[in-house]
């Protein structure tokens, strides 16, 4: 009879899971020290999250004492062709390849969850479900489990299939055989380092997520500090820039879940389109998308930075109509887009009943560059 490795294997594979690793889920590791730095300095921004889940974050047995195996899965979501394609198109809106078709946390967890099912069935001993909203460092784990290693840009990069993972997990109180670990494969490559438009990365291996674009675009609640604004160019949902340049993605393949795949109102849609949109308009379009999760508000912030690097004065009316949004954090992004624009037009608009603090900020800053 099969061991429980090779079943569980065959039983992740039919489930569509297209890498499947087993990692020591309490064996010391130095990922908790790392984490710990990371938030010791700032670098985490104003992800709280991050500092209150800090204890069961270090370590997957600070979560699950009991913990003794880490099974790892990986599920390619790797696009058609070069995410970074429509940076050259500045009239389009940019969002990361992740987040180009359906949200793949319900994929995911069902199937982790199934697959834990099966395994306490099957093997007995006690499981947990995990996916990527859980307080689970699970990129080390994955390199423990030999799924692939993180590159200098912090991210995991599998020999097989580049850098299109997403990670999910089944910890098991049961003591099962271990896979070999990865081994870091970046070698003398920094194209990761050197392509990044905020200059994200203090050092190889290091992330300050406050200068991030995905943190600035997603995670980022307020004002993009407007030093910063000029680089997120037209991307208004993530960045791919780090992970598209990494030269492992040359054994990258598109993914096989037709679910992941980009739908065609979010592949480059027009940013006139999008700003437009209000909470009704942009809970319908991203209905099925992880996109939902940071609201119109935050989004459309981001679409009007865009617009505001675009170039494209024929969008002046496109801005204008947001000068009067019943959101601040909208309404400022209008501002500085209106201003980078057409900063004539602007002189003679500013409005003299605005009264929160972080608009007339906006319209009292130096000129944008």
């Amino acid at each position: 009879m099969a061991d429980p490795v090779s079943l569980i294997r065959q039983r992740a594979a039919g489930m569509g899971f297209d890498v499947c690793g087993f990692a020591p889920a309490a064996a010391p590791w130095p990922a908790g020290e790392r984490l710990e730095t990371f938030v010791a300095e700032g670098r985490h921004g104003s992800m709280v999250w991050m500092e209150e889940t800090l204890e069961r974050r270090r370590h997957p047995t600070g979560m699950w004492p009991q913990a003794r195996t880490a099974v790892m899965l990986g599920l390619n979501y790797g696009p058609e062709g070069d995410p970074m394609a429509g940076l050259a198109r500045r009239d389009r809106g940019l969002i990361s390849a992740y987040a180009r078709g359906d949200d793949y946390h319900p994929l995911i967890k069902g199937r982790i969850k199934q697959l834990a099912g099966w395994m306490k069935a099957r093997f007995g001993g006690e499981v947990k479900a995990f996916v990527d909203t859980a307080p689970l460092m699970e990129k080390p784990l994955a390199q423990l489990a030999g799924l692939g290693w993180q590159g200098k840009h912090t991210n995991l990069v599998s020999r097989e299939l580049g850098s299109w993972l997403f990670l999910g997990s089944v910890l098991t109180t049961l003591d099962l055989p271990l896979d070999t670990p990865e081994e870091d494969r970046c070698g003398s490559c920094r194209a990761c380092l050197d392509i990044c438009p905020t200059a994200a990365f203090p050092a190889p291996y290091q992330l300050d997520a406050r200068r991030c674009i995905s943190y600035l675009t997603i995670e980022h609640e307020g004002p993009v500090e407007p030093a910063l604004r000029p680089a997120l160019g037209n991307r208004i949902y993530g960045c791919d820039d780090c992970l598209a340049v990494c030269p492992w993605n040359k054994f990258a393949a598109l993914s096989g879940e037709a679910l992941l795949h980009a739908r065609a109102e979010l592949d480059q849609p027009a940013l006139a389109d999008l700003v437009v949109l209000d909470d009704r308009g942009f809970r319908a379009l991203f209905r099925r998308s992880p996109i939902k999760r940071i609201g119109r508000d935050r989004f459309v912030r981001n679409v009007l930075y865009a617009l505001g690097n675009s170039g494209d004065a024929g969008l002046v009316p496109a801005v204008e109509a947001r000068l009067s949004d019943a959101s601040p954090l909208v309404r400022g992004a209008a501002v500085w887009a209106l201003r980078r624009l057409d900063p004539a037009r602007a002189a003679t608009l500013r409005p003299a009943g605005e009264t929160h603090p972080d608009v007339l900020a906006e319209w009292t800053a130096a000129p944008s560059v």
